[in-house]
């Protein structure tokens, strides 16, 4: 799939999400699964990626950590639960400051924010960590140039909150996270599920979506397969995507784009 720093470089992107910190919550040891593309067992062995994330940032990508995913083991027992959790993230993943006791596993990078794929477990407390990780303000790295002048960082920006949920509305897992309002982006899942597009018809999709954009969410995106081999069933060829689809989803002022899953296979 190549790197990071290709991907940003083609210009096709305005996110990328890096999948799963799959294992959090409920006394549970945080744990990252990359796929096999770094030993995340091994502290500092995903420091490189940093580098990489910041020269995405600096193309403008924002690049962000995802929760969950469908084989992830992740659970909030209480509003303190969540509280915890939102301060791992921000100490490992974000401004927070790191210590002896804080891997920091991507190095100094910081984050632009955190994308919820919650697909299993239950719907409690999710909102409870939208709230605090909405709290707090990012601090940008401060740059110099070759002459030790500062030519960006020192500022603050927010934490963008993103969603993944799948397509039947509403999402069992995020509804309650998500009607809260601050939620930047959500990308709903239009495969693997009954409100695809199928057997050559976007009414199922185009009457989903037209229940998603009711959201509170600020824009949402329609997330599809990159191919075939990706996921079980959903794919949409791209001239079908530009003949059936996209011209009805454009016509929301919520329309944010399009997300595809995932990069290995594009």
């Amino acid at each position: 799939e190549g790197t990071l720093v290709a991907a940003c470089a083609t210009g096709n992107y305005q996110f990328i999400n890096i999948p799963f910190l799959n294992v959090f919550g409920n006394g549970q040891t945080a744990s990252l699964n990359f796929a096999g593309h770094y030993h995340t067992s091994i502290a500092g062995s995903c420091s490189s990626i940093g580098t990489d994330i910041t020269t995405c940032q600096q193309q403008g990508v924002k690049v962000l950590l995802c929760l969950g995913g469908s084989l992830g083991s992740c659970s909030l027992t209480s509003e303190s639960d969540a509280e915890q959790v939102a301060e791992y993230l921000w100490n490992n993943f974000l401004s927070g400051t790191g210590t002896s006791s804080i891997s920091r596993p991507l190095g100094d990078a910081i984050l632009n924010g955190i994308d919820f794929d919650i697909e299993s477990g239950t719907s409690q407390y999710w909102n409870v960590l939208a709230k605090a990780l909405s709290s707090k303000d990012l601090h940008s790295p401060v740059l110099l140039n070759e002459e030790g002048v500062i030519i960006s960082g020192n500022t603050t920006r927010k934490v963008y909150l993103l969603a993944a949920p799948q397509c039947k509305f509403p999402d069992a897992n995020l509804s309650g996270a998500i009607s809260t309002g601050l939620f930047d982006y959500v990308w709903v899942q239009f495969y693997n599920n009954y409100c695809e597009h199928a057997n050559g018809s976007a009414d199922q999709l185009l009457s989903s979506w037209n229940q998603w954009i009711t959201t509170d969410a600020k824009q949402v995106f329609l997330g599809i397969p990159v191919a075939t081999g990706v996921a079980g069933s959903g794919y949409i060829s791209p001239n079908v995507l530009i003949a059936q689809v996209l011209p009805t989803i454009k016509q929301s002022s919520k329309y944010g784009g399009v997300m595809i899953w995932n990069k290995i296979l594009q």
